[in-house]
């Protein structure tokens, strides 16, 4: 897919699969999503720590339905839950299929496609599934944090009951690779690092807590504190579910603000894989304290179908 259709539908998914680490496996997986017609892979984001790659793809639903449940097979293949480790909360190997809507598509035409991505996979694979977001059957279920609560270990052994039972499948888990969740909704997330110049992750903790939305901070906000193996310092990580409403710049504030109660500084700030150009926007007018500016004035985004 070099070019986009006016008239073509196009979905946003965002998959995420439960290993970052075997280089090899990463590759099989995300290859199910390479040269495909009608497909376009943007980014995929291994993370060593977290054990966890996060894809970025475009495609029209037919052709993108098909590479998706491809995609999950390799993973299901490759991945044994049994055995697998990492610091990000997962509970199957194929852990999360997030769709969105991205041009000439309704989000009911989104929501019908995650049901049926959601069908497959259990007539495929005999993976159990999730629904969440806008196809969770219950309030509970819309917050993936929520299905994931106690991760595999946990949900394993709380599978078999009512509130914890999957929406496809029996009340059980796949020996090997878990479960998955599948969803669509309006907006996908931004994920979001900042960075402290501290080793003590102690206070990264701390103020994870003071930023994310279920301890009292940004309700469409997650946060973790964490440490990255391969640099110095210690990492606020973040899912930011809605960056028009609770924009970049106010997040970095309030954490410049936290840190500055332990004597810390943040040292910088990364955002992990593609981001929209107006969650950049509105942080560049704060920053600069720009006054009427127009995405138009952007040189650039007038070679953006």
């Amino acid at each position: 897919m070099d070019k986009m259709d006016n008239k073509k539908q196009y979905v946003l998914a965002v998959p995420n699969f439960s290993e970052g680490r075997r280089k090899e496996v990463i590759e099989a997986i995300v290859d199910q999503l390479r040269n495909v017609e009608g497909v376009k892979l943007i980014s995929y984001e291994p993370e060593y720590d977290f054990n966890r790659t996060v894809v970025t793809v475009i495609g029209e639903p037919k052709p993108l339905k098909e590479a998706l449940l491809n995609m999950a097979g390799k993973a299901y293949e490759l991945i044994n839950m049994e055995e697998q480790t990492g610091s990000h909360p997962r509970i199957g190997a194929q852990d999360t299929i997030p769709l969105f809507p991205f041009k000439n598509i309704t989000i009911e035409e989104v929501i019908n496609l995650a049901e049926e991505i959601g069908r497959e996979i259990y007539e495929r694979y005999k993976v159990p599934v999730y629904f969440s977001g806008k196809n969770a059957r219950n309030e509970f279920r819309k917050s993936i944090s929520n299905i994931r609560e106690g991760q595999y270990e946990g949900l394993k052994k709380v599978v078999h009951t009512e509130e914890r039972r999957p929406d496809i499948g029996p009340p059980a888990l796949h020996p090997t690779a878990g479960a998955t969740i599948v969803s669509a909704d309006y907006e996908g997330l931004t994920a979001y690092n900042v960075f402290l110049g501290t080793e003590d992750l102690d206070i990264a903790k701390k103020i994870a807590k003071a930023v994310r939305g279920p301890s009292g901070g940004f309700s469409t906000v997650r946060a973790v504190g964490i440490k990255f193996p391969e640099r110095s310092g210690v990492v606020v990580s973040m899912n930011m579910f809605d960056c028009s409403q609770t924009p970049l710049y106010r997040v970095y504030n309030f954490i410049k603000q936290e840190a500055a109660r332990y004597g810390v500084q943040v040292t910088g700030s990364e955002i992990v894989g593609p981001v929209k150009l107006d969650y950049l926007i509105n942080s560049l007018e704060y920053f600069l304290g720009l006054e009427n500016f127009r995405k138009e004035q952007i040189i650039e985004y007038h070679l953006m179908d």
